[in-house]
């Protein structure tokens, strides 16, 4: 059986996620949505990260760190989604090269 997400990106349809998480990296997940469904990019936004981070101890260990360094509320949250984002764009790169830019965005 043809999976119908990888059909979708033969007839040119782009499959995003929109959502993100530290685990959805680190467990290889997200590699495995790229390599084996045609995952072709993703989006976020401050509530999915709001829900990522206070939902998962994931992010305790570093927020511990900034906070003991004395970084506000507001730079720890910054830190930790740029963190991520770039994760997910360096998963991401290969697509991004396959198509030229058109796809592999986060």
């Amino acid at each position: 059986m043809t999976n119908p997400l990888v059909e979708l990106g033969r007839i040119g349809q782009s499959v995003w996620y929109d959502f993100i998480t530290r685990d959805l990296m680190a467990s290889g997940k997200l590699h495995r949505l790229i390599e084996q469904d045609g995952l072709s990019g993703m989006t976020s936004n401050p509530t999915i990260f709001e829900q990522a981070i206070s939902s998962s101890s994931d992010y305790d260990a570093d927020i511990r760190r900034l906070a003991t360094a004395g970084h506000s509320a507001e730079d720890i949250f910054v830190a930790l989604t740029v963190a991520d984002v770039r994760a997910a764009c360096d998963a991401f790169r290969p697509v991004y090269d396959a198509t030229g830019g058109v796809d592999g965005l986060v």
